[in-house]
């Protein structure tokens, strides 16, 4: 059976994320990816997480457990990338998940601009051959100008660099997610 794209993303990320691996949750939410991505960095791996919701903070502690010393939180927004985590320090892996935290205020919403910021930042510490992707949930106020932000940028990333790939049902109602993977492509004498 085809997997939602949530799912499909957790495959994407599966294939390249290995124990000592650096990655970033750059929206925390309820901390499902946050664990997930713990899960695969190993005890010698470091998850950057952030969020701009106590609650979001919170929740993701207490779903992490023991695997908090995995994982590094931070009470703001992922446009803080960039001056959080040292361009120097390679990145393996990124996801996003665009739109606003389930069981919250509805018009918390992440932005394009700071979206955007965020990718920049991400892109410019990806490893070769890493991921950065964007699950897109846009049947909200203000989703369509992130959604369409996003698109743009991701289809104008020069193809000698990055791949980037679309995944969407499109015979389903309210607005099915859209997921985003950009891939940094290896070049010759990278690893």
């Amino acid at each position: 059976m085809l997997q939602t794209a949530l799912r499909y993303s957790h495959t994407l990320l599966k294939e390249i994320i290995k124990p000592g691996d650096h990655v970033i949750d750059a929206t925390m939410g309820n901390g499902n990816d946050t664990l997930f991505l713990a899960e695969l960095v190993g005890n010698d791996g470091q998850v950057y997480a952030f969020d701009i919701q106590e609650q979001a903070l919170t929740k993701t502690e207490e779903k992490l457990g023991a695997l908090i010393t995995r994982s590094s939180l931070f009470l703001a927004g992922h446009e803080t990338i960039e001056t959080t985590i040292a361009e120097s320090q390679p990145i393996q892996a990124a996801i996003f998940n665009l739109g606003y935290l389930p069981s919250s205020d509805k018009k918390i919403i992440t932005l394009p601009d700071t979206t955007k910021q965020a990718m920049k930042a991400i892109l410019k510490r990806l490893s070769s051959g890493g991921r950065m992707i964007l699950v897109i949930y846009y049947g909200h106020d203000g989703g369509n100008q992130e959604k369409n932000a996003v698109l743009d940028y991701c289809t104008n990333l020069p193809q000698e660099n990055y791949s980037v790939l679309t995944y969407q049902f499109i015979n389903q109602k309210n607005n099915p997610p859209i997921l985003v993977c950009v891939e940094k492509k290896k070049q010759l004498g990278n690893s």
